[in-house]
This record gives C-alpha cells, sequence and structure tokens, in this order.
C-alpha cells in the first residue's frame, strides 16, 4: 500500500474530523464503557500524503468488523512516519484492521490516555482540503480565568501549571464536542474558532458547565472564566486569525463576569434564530471602541442542557 513518491514538504498533521464522535462509543462494545485508546507507528519512507489518505480511508472501511474506531491520524512526511489514533477492544484488533485494509501493519502500538491526547490537541492543525471552498464566515470565542495572576502568586508556580492543566483540558473537551478549532493559547485562556454559531454558543455554555461541575465536585482552587463571542469574516494567515472579528470577541471577552457568556449583536440574532436563549446585557464602553457597544448574555438554560445532550446523542448514532 505504501508507494514510494514525490516527498511532501514540511511535517503535515492531517487529523481526521472524527475525534468529537470518539467521545461516546456504542454501549453496545463494551457494556457502556468507552474503548481505550491507542497510538501506533508506521515507517512508510517515500509515501505520499495521498497514499497515506488512502489507507487511512481503507482503515475506517473495515473498522467496525473489529469493533475499531479510528479518530485521527498524522503524516511526517520529512521523518517517513504516520501516527493513527483509535479507540479499540485490544492492540491487536487495531493491528488487524491495518493488515486486511492494505496490507500494512504498524511497526508500535502503544496505549495512551484520554487527558493526554486532549492535551496535546492544541497543537493539531485542522486538515486544509484547498478543492473545497469553505465560507470564510466565522464566530470567534474567547475564555478568559479570572484572577490568573493572583492565583499564580498565590499558589506558586508549579501548582499553577496543574490547575492551569485543568483548566485547558475543560475548554478542550468543550472544543472536541462542539467541533470547535483551537485558533491559540493566550496564557490563562484560549482563543477558538467555529464555522457555525449554534456550535460555538453550545459550546460556550458547555465549557461553564464543567468549570460549574468541577466547583460542585470539591475542586480547589476554585476556577472561574469569562467568555466574549463575536462573529464575522475574519483573516485567516500562518494558522492565526486577525481582523474587527477578532478585536471584538477580544474586547467583549474583557467585559464580561466571570462565570459568564456575552455575545456579540451579531451573534445574538443568529443565536436566536437557532432557538438560543439571549438576554440585553446592556452598551459596554469597550477598548479601541468610541461608541458604547451593545452586548447580550447567552442563557444556559435547560432547553440548551436538552439541545446539547440531544445532539450528542445523534453524533453516537451518527458519527
Amino acid at each position: 500500500m505504501w508507494k514510494h513518491g514525490a516527498r511532501a514538504g514540511n511535517v503535515r498533521l492531517l487529523a481526521a474530523d472524527a475525534y468529537e464522535r470518539e467521545r461516546r462509543v456504542s454501549e453496545s462494545r463494551k457494556g457502556g464503557k468507552d474503548l481505550p485508546l491507542f497510538m501506533d507507528r508506521h515507517d512508510v519512507p517515500g509515501a505520499t500524503a495521498e497514499q497515506v489518505m488512502q489507507a487511512h480511508l481503507s482503515d475506517i472501511g473495515v473498522e467496525a468488523k473489529y469493533a475499531v474506531q479510528f479518530l485521527s491520524y498524522w503524516f511526517d512526511a520529512d521523518n517517513g512516519e504516520v501516527f493513527c489514533l483509535a479507540r479499540a477492544p485490544k492492540p491487536e484488533a487495531m493491528q488487524a484492521v491495518h493488515l486486511e485494509a492494505h496490507g500494512t501493519g504498524p511497526n508500535e502500538i502503544i496505549s495512551v490516555s484520554e487527558d493526554n491526547v486532549l492535551r496535546f490537541l492544541g497543537k493539531i492543525k485542522d486538515p486544509v482540503d484547498h478543492t473545497q471552498a469553505t465560507s470564510a464566515f466565522r464566530t470567534i470565542l474567547f475564555t478568559d480565568l479570572k484572577g490568573s495572576t493572583s492565583l499564580l502568586q498565590e499558589v506558586g508556580e508549579s501548582a499553577y501549571m496543574v490547575v492551569l492543566t485543568e483548566h485547558d483540558l475543560i475548554i478542550r473537551r468543550a472544543l472536541v464536542s462542539s467541533r470547535g478549532r483551537e485558533v491559540k493559547h493566550t496564557g490563562d485562556g484560549i482563543m477558538a474558532s467555529f464555522d457555525d454559531v449554534a456550535r460555538a454558543l453550545e459550546c460556550a455554555a458547555a465549557i461553564q458547565d464543567g468549570f460549574d461541575a468541577r466547583t460542585a465536585g470539591g475542586g480547589t482552587p476554585e476556577l472561574r472564566v469569562r467568555i466574549g463571542m463575536a462573529a464575522g469574516e475574519p483573516v485567516d494567515h500562518n494558522d492565526d486569525i486577525f481582523g474587527s472579528t477578532v478585536t471584538l470577541a477580544s474586547r467583549i471577552c474583557e467585559a464580561a463576569d466571570a462565570g459568564h457568556v456575552l455575545v456579540s449583536e451579531l451573534v445574538r440574532d443568529l443565536g436566536v434564530r437557532r432557538g438560543f436563549s439571549l438576554r440585553e446585557a446592556g452598551e459596554r464602553v469597550l477598548k479601541g471602541y468610541s461608541a458604547p457597544t451593545r452586548v447580550f448574555e447567552l442563557l444556559r438554560t435547560s432547553r440548551l442542557r436538552s439541545r446539547r445532550s440531544g445532539m450528542s446523542r445523534a453524533r453516537t448514532k451518527h458519527p
């Protein structure tokens, strides 16, 4: 299957679009519990990105036979290596899929934890298919951890990094579930981008629910974040996003109180059309803006939680 061909440029990270579906594996597969995660390594000197992609598609074609879910893969063309991430009942099942699909087994298979994968997730770039044109319209979300500087001084650098990692995991779990793209880590928060405003609003609510659940479970020190959102057509360049939409989302985040989600008027209008509840939060004087800006607060209603739960079940049935 792995044929020699033209060498690609730098490392190309081709992450499958299915990672969020692994959050809930069908209960019939393992008594209601998630299957373990495995990562394997293939040595494929001279292989091309197209050949790797075809091999991955072949894996997906037979994965169900062995109760395996392939979630992502990464192709390092410079070093001639491919790494596959999957859920499987045992390593042998993952190997069996590869052998049946394209006759090439992995050189190594290791067990990995979900938390470690999510820690690494922020470094994964979305695959770019230049053959498909997509809308430039995006919803931008910023999070900011309340009192991060004082918290660092209070607990010390080592303890703070542990707490920050926990903070990152809560946000990244919500991003994965909502199919958001992490653009960058801001030090005490995360900037993310969404193709769909409904997924962005669901993600914001899930983030706040995640921190509420941590507090209710006795997590210390208490962590509270504020979230700001805006929508428009930002400039996407060199894996970063710029423009007035990004600036507005950042400034709205600065204006929000901890534990709350504030959004721009456009996000409110689009969200209301999709069935979300948002209330007027007045006008705020935002840094760099000459006139006050109307902002609106996302209400985390029981209807919104039911909506998110329903969408999660739908993704489980139709990965």
